[in-house]
């Protein structure tokens, strides 16, 4: 993909959020196909579904998929009202401009276009100070937080090799800059790699850099150690490095100099490095997966940042935290506030993606909700059905009673499932009930029964409609 510009498109399928960078200019094409530079892996989308034009403006072409492609743009008052006015236009092998916050549909997929999200950083040297819910930085509300961060701080002024444990989505590579950008090094580069998402041969090239002819197509280029001098490299998933490219990067380590793929003389680097992973480094290290030198070169000081399950204090503040960003980037004013009932659903989620899935709900909603206020059906559905609240059977239950309470289990995730479908299709039409009756293959009077027996009022999509 051409260099990265100021937009992003966000993909939201199957409850998954995947970010991607837009050029400054040129095509995109979007759609189910491996070849697509935007590919979504939903049988709904096509094949190819669509190609989005980057230039002065942003332009969509629909190329004819079997569900075509849907635009929806809301016009919010800036002036201090709170309505919004709701407008989807279909495209079948047309074209239309979108701009910053409209929604394109693709099949059951939907994609956002966002500004680049500006980075935030933890401020380290706050101490015990916690951010501002909403403001810029982290949320350190929990007191084991609160002593990482006070750690964390100490070891940034200092140029030992830091090693950050944490399960996936905690936050470990905000750490790892916050930890550079607190450091004396904080003028460098800060470079940082994903070591589990390339093949060994390339992952090498990466690391290392090239000599031309050392493989085929290989051209002269420095590599990530090299661009990173005077700064920082991030190693994220180091534990799933390969031993061979593991034994490379002890002699970096030790003697701080990198040897480029198909060279002879080696280059002096002055870089500092930060690794992560979500593995048991330890147990790999016994087991032979991961080297023990390399273990205790890179665990100069091991940080472990807690799952945020464990710190259920700071879900209030991340999570206004993430809205306000998730407004900016998407130009929401007035910005959204999250309801009651919705907040209650997120305290009681166990989040088993962390932070990042905190995240990524938050932006959904922002995405899904078209007046002021985040309800709990512009939350993704797996997460309202992970938090349900189940009855325990008592103890005292004799066998029909608990397949009594089994069936009334299932009949309230049957419910819970019925009212997203119900949702989805008439956020498809528009709020239109007839049409979102005939697309759900029920009568019109049924819809509407159900629409009452589920306290969804007319007042909910009156907007959709005008």
């Amino acid at each position: 993909m051409p260099s990265e510009g100021a937009y992003q498109l966000v993909v939201f399928s199957r409850d998954e959020a995947r970010v991607f960078p837009l050029p400054s200019a040129g095509e995109v094409l979007i759609g189910r196909d491996e070849a697509n530079l935007i590919r979504i892996d939903d049988p709904s989308v096509s094949r190819r579904h669509a190609v989005l034009r980057v230039g002065a403006s942003l332009e969509i072409e629909d190329l004819g998929g079997a569900n075509g492609t849907f635009v929806r743009r809301t016009a919010h008052n800036g002036a201090g009202n709170d309505t919004a006015h709701v407008n989807i236009q279909q495209l079948v092998r047309r074209k239309a401009n979108v701009a910053v916050g409209d929604c394109l549909l693709f099949g059951t997929a939907s994609v956002v276009v966002r500004h680049a999200p500006r980075l935030e950083l933890p401020d380290l040297l706050a101490g015990d100070e916690a951010a501002t819910p909403g403001g810029a930085g982290a949320v350190v509300r929990d007191p084991a937080m609160r002593r990482l961060h006070t750690e964390a701080a100490r070891v940034a002024r200092a140029s030992i090799n830091v090693l950050l444990l944490g399960e996936t989505g905690v936050g470990k590579e905000v750490l790892a800059r916050a930890i550079h950008a607190y450091s004396p090094r904080a003028k460098g580069p800060f470079m940082g790699i994903n070591c589990a998402a390339l093949a060994e041969p390339l992952l090498e090239s990466e690391l290392f850099g090239s000599e031309k002819g050392a493989f085929t197509g290989a051209l002269t280029r420095a590599g990530l150690f090299e661009a990173a001098n005077g700064g920082t490299v991030f190693l994220d998933e180091v534990g799933e490095l390969p031993l061979g490219t593991q034994a490379k990067l002890l002699r970096v380590l030790e003697e701080r100099v990198v040897t480029r793929l198909g060279a002879t003389r080696p280059r002096p680097i002055d870089v500092r490095f930060v690794a992560a992973t979500n593995r048991d480094v330890e147990a790999d290290s016994r087991q032979g997966r991961l080297r023990h030198d390399l273990y205790f070169r890179l665990n100069g000081v091991a940080l472990h940042i807690p799952p945020l399950r464990e710190r259920p204090l700071e879900i209030d503040g991340l999570a206004a935290t993430f809205l306000s960003a998730a407004c900016r980037d998407l130009e929401r004013t007035p910005p959204l506030t999250i309801s009651a009932a919705a907040l209650d659903l997120l305290r009681r989620h166990a989040w088993p993606g962390n932070v990042r899935e905190l995240r990524n709900a938050i932006e959904r909603a922002a995405v899904m909700c078209t007046e002021s206020v985040i309800l709990p059906e512009h939350l993704p559905p797996s997460l309202l059905a992970a938090t349900r609240t189940v009855a325990p059977p008592s103890p005292a239950t004799s066998s029909p009673a608990g397949a009594s309470s089994s069936i009334q289990n299932l009949q309230a995730e049957m419910k819970s499932l019925e009212r997203n479908k119900i949702i989805e299709a008439l956020e498809r039409c528009r709020g239109n009930q007839s049409e979102a009756a005939r697309l759900l293959g029920m009568p019109r009077r049924t819809l509407v029964s159900r629409l009452s027996e589920m306290g969804l009022t007319r007042r909910q999509t009156r907007d959709a409609e005008s």
